[in-house]
C-alpha cells in the first residue's frame, strides 16, 4: 500500500534518491513504512547538538544548516544541505548524538528515515548497504577536501571556488547566494567582513558584478586562473 504524506507519496521521492533508485517497489514500501514528513519553518531547529540520533533526514525542499558554536560564541557552519542531499548517516550508525545543531534557512520538507527501518535494510539487503557505504564515503571526501581547502587555499581562492560551483549548478553568468552572506562565510571559514571584502575585490576587478544576492560572472576564465 502506497504511503502518502500531505501532498507527496513517499515511495515516489525516494526512488528519485540515489540511496534508493534501484530498490524494488516492495523494498520501497519497507522504506516508506519507516519514513515520516516533517515540516520545519524558516529559522526553527530541526535538533541540537548532543540530542539523540534516532534516523537520517532527507531534504524535500528547502535548506537545512549544520553548524555548532565555538568555544569562543561563534557559530561555525559545517554544511548546507538541499533538496535531494541528506544527513545524519554517519552519526545514526555511530548510535552516538548529534555533534552539530540543524537549523532551517528556509521553510522545510524533510522526510525522516528511522534507524531501525535502515539497519533492518542494511541487514537483508547488501546493494543497499553498499549504496550507503558509498554515500558516506562521498560525505568523508567532501570533508577532507574542504579541510584542505581550509589548509591550502586562500580566501578568495575559496569565495571563487564557491562562486564557480554556483555558476556550474544554475549555468549562464549567473551565481545566486542561496543563503546569507554571514552564513557562506562561515561555511567558507571567513569572517563575514572578511567575505565581503573579498566579494569587493573581485568586483573592482571586474570579474564579477554584485547585486544584493545576486552575483553576476563578468569574465570566468580570469576567475578561474586568479591567484589572488
Amino acid at each position: 500500500m502506497a504511503i502518502q504524506t500531505g501532498k507527496i507519496k513517499v515511495q515516489d521521492f525516494l526512488a528519485r534518491l540515489p540511496l534508493f533508485n534501484q530498490m524494488t517497489p516492495q523494498e520501497l514500501d519497507q522504506i516508506a513504512a519507516g519514513t515520516t514528513e516533517k515540516h520545519v519553518l524558516r529559522g526553527a531547529m530541526l535538533f541540537q547538538r548532543g540530542d539523540p540520533c534516532v534516523g537520517f533526514h532527507l531534504v524535500i525542499y528547502g535548506q537545512i544548516k549544520l553548524a555548532f558554536i565555538s568555544p569562543g560564541g561563534g557559530e561555525k557552519v559545517v554544511e548546507i544541505i538541499g533538496p535531494g542531499h541528506s544527513f545524519g548517516e554517519a552519526v545514526m550508525f555511530m548510535e552516538k548524538p548529534y555533534i552539530v545543531s540543524a537549523q532551517a534557512l528556509a521553510d522545510t520538507l524533510l522526510l525522516h528515515v528511522t534507524k531501525a527501518t535502515v539497519f533492518n535494510e542494511v541487514a537483508s539487503n547488501p546493494h543497499f548497504a553498499h549504496k550507503m557505504l558509498a554515500g558516506l564515503s562521498r560525505r568523508m571526501h567532501g570533508l577532507i577536501c574542504d579541510v584542505e581547502a581550509y589548509s591550502l587555499r586562500s580566501g578568495t581562492q575559496r569565495v571563487i571556488g564557491y562562486l564557480l560551483e554556483g555558476n556550474a549548478r544554475e549555468g549562464g553568468d549567473q551565481c545566486n547566494l542561496q543563503v546569507s552572506k554571514t552564513v557562506i562565510a562561515s561555511r567558507l571559514n571567513l569572517t563575514p567582513e572578511h567575505f565581503s571584502r573579498i566579494l569587493h575585490d573581485l568586483s573592482e576587478s571586474g570579474m564579477i558584478s554584485v547585486s544584493g544576492r545576486n552575483v553576476r560572472i563578468l569574465d570566468i576564465e580570469r576567475l578561474r586562473t586568479y591567484e589572488g
